[in-house]
């Protein structure tokens, strides 16, 4: 049976592999999943029909992933960021929808590296951040989900503040799970979704459970901190790469 989207062998092989890359760091950091299979799909096929795709992975993803996390959901956090990500949503998903395939490299890797560098900036919160905070942050991050990387401006938002690692983690997660939940009908209204997705996710799942098992595990004999570092240095040299891909 042939691959979805009229991928071929070669491009079926790379991107498996990217995603069990991706879904490992899901597992063991709670975010980078969409931000880091997306910047390595732009190198050998259009990104955005793979954004669906992406979301729904990351949804299947919690399933793995509910039973450990579920004690330290910080909920306050996860719902004022969601309610801000809810009022961009729809507006940036159709600004999205209408970018030809090299804008859309072109956004979704200027998006990761200038992510990224806040991330390695040690940039950080002199006070705490209440719920009107969060709530504009979300906004920040609905906007960026339009091109599958809502998890960096949260992540930024979030290692800036005193949070335990295990928090950070499972917030991150409900977080991801809840604006996926909300792009996915918005996206499919707009064409961005069919037969070929769902093909997609059939094939990615058993690659995902891999994947997501793994870094689990890895969570819980590593620093979560350090290893975060190395998944936003890696985010910030494949954006580089798709800029001057772009520049050619």
């Amino acid at each position: 049976m042939p691959l979805p989207f009229d991928l071929s062998m070669g491009a079926g092989a790379f991107l498996a592999a990217a995603l069990f890359a991706a879904a490992f760091i899901r597992g063991y950091s709670g975010f980078g999943f969409s931000a880091i299979f997306i910047i390595l799909a732009t190198l050998v096929t259009n990104p955005l029909p793979l954004i669906p795709v992406v979301f729904s992975c990351e949804i299947a993803m919690t399933a793995f992933q509910a039973r450990g996390i579920r004690p330290h959901i910080d909920w306050r956090r996860a719902l004022a960021l969601l309610a801000g990500a809810a009022v961009a949503t729809l507006p940036a998903v159709a600004v999205m929808s209408r970018l030809d395939p090299g804008e859309a490299r072109l956004a979704i890797s200027g998006m990761v590296l200038a992510l990224s560098l806040l991330l390695l900036s040690g940039w950080t919160l002199a006070r705490p951040i209440g719920a009107l905070g969060h709530g504009l942050v979300g906004i920040g991050a609905g906007m960026a989900n339009s091109a599958g990387v809502g998890g960096l401006p949260t992540a930024a938002f979030l290692t800036a503040q005193p949070i335990d690692p295990a928090v950070f983690r499972a917030t991150m997660v409900v977080f991801l799970t809840g604006i996926d939940l909300m792009a996915l009908p918005v996206m499919s209204a707009h064409g961005l979704t069919g037969a070929d997705t769902l093909w997609a996710v059939m094939l990615a799942f058993p690659i995902l459970g891999a994947g997501v098992w793994c870094g689990s595990r890895g969570f819980a004999l590593a620093s979560p901190a350090l290893f975060r570092r190395y998944v936003v240095i890696l985010l910030a040299g494949l954006a580089l790469l798709n800029l001057a891909k772009g520049a050619l």
